[in-house]
């Protein structure tokens, strides 16, 4: 699936394709394939994904801001910059500490 806001073969900064929402979560689809995903969110602070689990190890990267990455109960304070993995079927949640913005990648496990 392809939209005309992520072309291929174009060049793109993500952090300017998603902004923040007041007291909410901006989720933007980049790629949706059948073993995959590619999505943006921004998070205002105090916005939260609550705890979940998916069929699918999933990337984190940080592209501004703060973000607090809670994977099987252990929690993990992520910046500008870093990423984590968070493994297919493992409890995790996503909190805003601050606004920030992330770049997740899923790909389906076997």
């Amino acid at each position: 699936m392809e939209s005309k806001e992520f072309g291929h073969s174009t060049i793109m900064n993500f952090n300017d394709k998603v902004e923040y929402s007041s007291e909410g979560i901006v989720s933007k689809r980049i790629l949706q394939k059948e073993k995959g995903n590619v999505s943006l969110f921004a998070f205002d602070k105090g916005q939260q994904l609550s705890e979940h689990s998916a069929p699918f190890d999933a990337l984190v990267q940080v592209l501004d801001g703060e973000g607090e990455i809670v994977i099987n109960g252990k929690s993990h304070i992520l910046l500008e910059g870093e990423s984590i993995i968070m493994p297919a079927n493992v409890p995790h949640a996503v909190i805003a500490a601050e606004k920030f913005k992330m770049l997740l990648t899923m790909i389906k496990s076997e």
